[in-house]
């Protein structure tokens, strides 16, 4: 929630990326609380941005729309399913979890463009792990806030692979591909602590247009399992892939 502003200006709306899953929900409420009360000049919690559907990232969104009136902004790809609250395509069915229902405010298009913490940011389509999933790019401070493209040792498991649909491996490639294009020095991932020099510490970032773009499909979806088995993001049982989520 941090922010840049000039000598004299009115504090800029308090901003905060995805809000958890909905059984942290208190504890998301009150550390936030505690944040904003550590900021001179405060103004309260104004809005609170998605990068995704996932219940451990809206998780917590009622709850902070409640505790603080803020506004709430989605993707634009998950609006029918937010609004109609249909939780087949929030996948909290077929994951066994739960979510509170809550309204936004408003949706960010791919490509859009939008201010936060005092500085300009981009909204950059990220399908893959969710295919309608976006990222946020502020080129002039060099960082990206991932969502789950990206986690801590690793990202997230493609879902849409596990369902069937073809589209999501070749999606995932293109955004870790887009990803490594980027002038990023700091990345805020989904999962784990802000990573300096991420993309230059991960094989794949570091050889974009190099050797990672000439491998075969199975060769890709060779890396991509053991990524998914170092992160802990997918096991294995009885020759089953099995996503590892929270309870």
């Amino acid at each position: 929630m941090g922010q840049r502003r000039r000598r004299g200006q009115a504090p800029d709306p308090r901003t905060l990326v995805d809000a958890g899953y909905v059984g942290h929900a208190p504890q998301t409420v009150e550390l936030v609380k505690s944040a904003l009360a550590a900021r001179r000049g405060s103004t309260g919690l104004a809005r609170l941005i998605n990068t995704h559907s996932h219940s451990d990232h809206i998780g917590g969104n009622a709850a902070l729309q409640a505790a603080f009136g803020c506004r709430i902004v989605i993707p634009a790809g998950i609006e029918r399913m937010v609004a109609e609250w249909d939780t087949h395509a929030l996948l909290l069915d077929s994951a066994r979890q739960r979510g509170d229902r809550f309204a936004h405010d408003a949706v960010i298009e791919p490509g859009a463009e939008f201010e936060m913490g005092g500085f300009a940011w981009k909204a950059l389509p990220a399908p893959g792990h969710d295919m309608e999933a976006l990222v946020y790019h502020c080129a002039e401070q060099r960082i990206l806030i991932s969502g789950d493209a990206l986690w801590q040792d690793g990202f997230g498991i493609i879902f849409g692979e596990i369902l069937g649909r073809k589209e999501a491996l070749p999606a995932t490639r293109a955004t870790l591909e887009m990803i490594g294009r980027l002038a990023v020095d700091i990345v805020i991932p989904g999962h784990g602590a802000p990573l300096p020099a991420y993309l230059k510490s991960v094989p794949f970032f570091d050889h974009v247009n190099v050797t990672m773009l000439g491998f075969s499909d199975e060769d890709f979806a060779s890396w991509l399992l053991g990524e998914l088995l170092r992160s802990k993001s997918i096991e294995i049982k009885d020759g089953w892939i099995l996503p590892t989520m929270a309870p």
